[in-house]
């Protein structure tokens, strides 16, 4: 349900700009130029600076009094927002303050969900339940982009009712976030860091359906005691300040900060959360005005993003790999947002107001969903996955803050930006998001290595080699190679050896 705040606002807000109800109530139907994208600009874009400061503030707090008590705040701070929207009457600036707060609620609980869910569940299927978060994302973003198709359809644009449902919607999420959590346990990692043994035992015994006698109870308990020892040894237990000394000044943990921080930026130049936030608009810039028209395209939209994110997530992220799946995607969306930038330059869609619906235009609509789909296949995850596999332990956490924030800042410019590229670069605005991906490009051959296969020790060796990404890649699978090929050899002189002593000692083993 946290997932699903996420993705349901980041998609309905840029179609409920588009309908006509919002545009009379709020202004919008009057304002033109630079002035009606300054109102756009604002109303997307503080949600995402609610969100910067969200990620950035609950860490103190979650560390302090747990996830499900911080997940229970988020929700209720998500409706605060929603209501004062649904409340604001015409006056745009308790839409303002009300994205505000549904931004600080959504940056707080996309730091916090996943680790919540990873520190509750049985190891052997905890990948796959983590994975769910995106998948909900998803799926709440095709129900926002059809959500204000729908109302465009069946409500009058003569009343409220046209854009207050789609505002409404999200307390529905929000509402099922609290409700759900009142009723979950604390996350027993947790309790056992915080020194609560005997009740991490209670919640673990209820989530597991085990006794609490039972063994495999105990060897969970004690696997986390373990971990949480060993963590607080490599300096888990230091202050925030000491953690952030650690990840800037060490080469190797520089290395990756830098890399997941620069993936978040390139991720917004990419285009995605303009074509997001301002699907709508951006369908009439190609030619295919009518609030109908340009909400049904952007429906279409956001069915091919959430279908291939899940079929990447659910069967393409381990075999084909992350680093060629970046570069496949990357050249995917190169042809499409250059071909939009051409053409919108050639049939001057920004400014005419008859723009032929000729092949042209048909083809450009074509290009719109190929680049979402190539962007799901790349772009869409993967700096996610690459962020939550490579960082040391000790200092994760303090390492996922700076590139969660940094994905917020990266798209409230581009959110913020956005309309008034639109207004003064028209048709430059895809062939900037196009070069920004050949840049992507360059920088994930030389810089960005394949992590897939490698447990997180091993990831370690990764980051200590010099060079390019490939050479990176290919020392390290040679070391990992000889060092297993060492301890083979050792196992079989020790197997040897205990033979001669106590041959029942190889029966045993065999």
């Amino acid at each position: 349900m946290g997932a699903a705040m996420f993705g349901y606002d980041s998609a309905f807000i840029g179609g409920a700009l588009t309908l006509p109800s919002f545009q009379k109530r709020f202004g919008l139907e009057s304002a033109h130029g630079t002035k009606l994208a300054n109102l756009k600009a604002n109303i997307v874009s503080t949600f995402q600076a609610g969100a910067f400061f969200g990620a950035i503030l609950v860490y103190p707090v979650t560390e302090k009094f747990g996830r499900r008590l911080t997940l229970l705040l988020c929700g209720l701070l998500f409706n605060l927002g929603a209501i004062a929207q649904l409340a604001s009457s015409g006056h745009v600036g308790a839409i303002y303050a009300g994205r505000v707060l549904t931004g600080l609620a959504v940056g707080a609980s996309s730091l916090i969900i996943p680790v919540y869910i990873s520190e509750s569940s049985p190891p052997a299927i905890r990948g796959r339940l983590v994975g769910l978060f995106e998948c909900f994302l998803q799926v709440s973003q095709v129900i926002g982009f059809w959500m204000n198709y729908g109302v465009s359809l069946h409500v009058p644009k003569t009343l409220d009712k046209q854009w207050q449902i789609p505002f409404s919607f999200q307390v529905v999420p929000a509402s099922l976030l609290v409700i759900l959590m009142f009723f979950q346990p604390e996350s027993p990692r947790w309790l056992v860091k915080a020194g609560k043994a005997d009740q991490a035992r209670r919640n673990l015994s209820r989530l597991r359906q085990l006794p609490l006698d039972h063994e495999y109870i105990s060897w969970e308990i004690n696997t986390a005691q373990r971990q949480i020892e060993a963590e607080n040894s490599l300096g888990a237990n230091r202050s925030v300040w000491a953690k952030v000394q650690q990840a800037f000044t060490l080469p190797g943990n520089r290395q990756r900060l830098l890399i997941g921080m620069a993936l978040m930026l390139l991720q917004n130049m990419s285009g995605i959360n303009a074509l997001n936030y301002y699907s709508p608009a951006i369908f009439a810039a190609i030619g295919f005005s009518g609030t109908d028209v340009s909400l049904l395209a952007t429906g279409v939209f956001g069915l091919v993003k959430a279908t291939t994110t899940l079929i990447l997530m659910l069967f393409l992220i381990d075999r084909l790999g992350r680093r060629r799946a970046m570069l496949i995607g990357s050249c995917g969306g190169i042809v499409a947002m250059y071909y939009l930038g051409g053409y919108t330059a050639q049939s001057h869609s920004f400014t005419s107001e008859h723009v032929p619906k000729d092949g042209g235009a048909y083809i450009a609509i074509l290009m719109v969903y190929l680049f979402a789909f190539f962007y799901a296949l790349s772009w869409n995850g993967v700096p996610w996955v690459f962020c939550s596999e490579v960082f040391p332990t000790a200092i994760r956490s303090v390492c996922l803050v700076f590139t969660t924030c940094s994905q917020w800042l990266a798209q409230f410019i581009i959110v913020y930006s956005t309309p008034y590229m639109m207004t003064n670069i028209t048709y430059g605005t895809f062939l900037l998001f196009g070069t920004s991906l050949v840049v992507g490009i360059v920088f994930i051959y030389l810089f960005f290595p394949e992590t897939k296969g490698l447990l997180l020790e091993e990831m370690d060796i990764l980051f200590s080699q010099r060079g390019p990404a490939t050479a990176k890649r290919r020392e390290t699978d040679r070391i990992i190679q000889d060092r297993r090929n060492d301890g083979h050899a050792q196992a079989v002189v020790a197997e040897k050896r205990d033979e001669k002593t106590d041959p029942m000692i190889h029966v045993e083993a065999v």
